[in-house]
């Protein structure tokens, strides 16, 4: 295995830091855009991960099948903990994991991931029936479509209220994470874990970081 291949051990990821593993994340996805992600022996990773995992980082990312956290930010085997739901939704399956992922695995950073064109912003936008579970799911949305000023009409069709109802969400997500979890948030304030947020375009296929 080449170095770039060699997954996250122990050692390496006790010696990065939060702002590293940031770091390692805009890395992988500048090589994405860049058309140079790595291809490393994925059976050879699997090995060598095998019997432990330390990753350096977590990703809460939609379950849209574009956005797949692990090629967008060029990771490999056993580097991230990857979650993901439609919506980039917070719930309580998800924080009980990272709570596992940071305290007890040791992951540096949560990057709360959201995209443009969203299919579950756009239904929670237009208050979409489909199903009890989907419907439960995205009232979980209705917050950040409610926080989000609305210029012309509340519509799936509106594509800028769109793209900032999911830009909100993710600072919702974010702020979540924090204030739902005593674990995380002891985390953060020792300075032992950052936790931000990203949008990432689908066009350009760049992660672009919230402020």
């Amino acid at each position: 295995l080449a170095d770039d291949c060699v997954p996250v051990d122990a050692a390496m990821q006790a010696a990065t830091t939060p702002d590293e593993a940031l770091a390692m994340l805009a890395g992988g996805n500048a090589r994405f855009v860049a058309g140079k992600s790595l291809h490393c022996d994925l059976l050879a990773e699997a090995a060598a991960a095998a019997e432990k995992q330390t990753p350096f980082a977590c990703v809460l990312g939609c379950i849209d099948s574009r956005a797949a956290p692990e090629l967008i930010f060029d990771q490999q085997i056993g580097d991230i903990f990857a979650a993901r739901v439609a919506g980039n939704v917070p719930t309580v399956e998800i924080i009980g994991s990272f709570e596992y992922a940071v305290k007890v695995a040791g992951a540096k950073a949560i990057v709360v991931l959201g995209h443009g064109h969203c299919g579950a912003i756009k239904g929670a936008v237009d208050k979409a029936v489909v199903g009890d579970s989907l419907t439960s799911l995205l009232d979980e949305i209705e917050p950040a479509v409610a926080a989000t000023p609305l210029t012309g009409e509340r519509s799936s069709k509106n594509h800028e209220f769109v793209q900032a109802v999911a830009e909100t969400n993710v600072r919702q997500g974010v702020a979540a994470l924090v204030a739902k979890s005593a674990v995380l948030k002891e985390a953060v304030d020792s300075g032992a874990l950052k936790i931000v947020g990203a949008m990432y375009d689908l066009e350009t296929h760049v992660v672009s970081y919230l402020a």
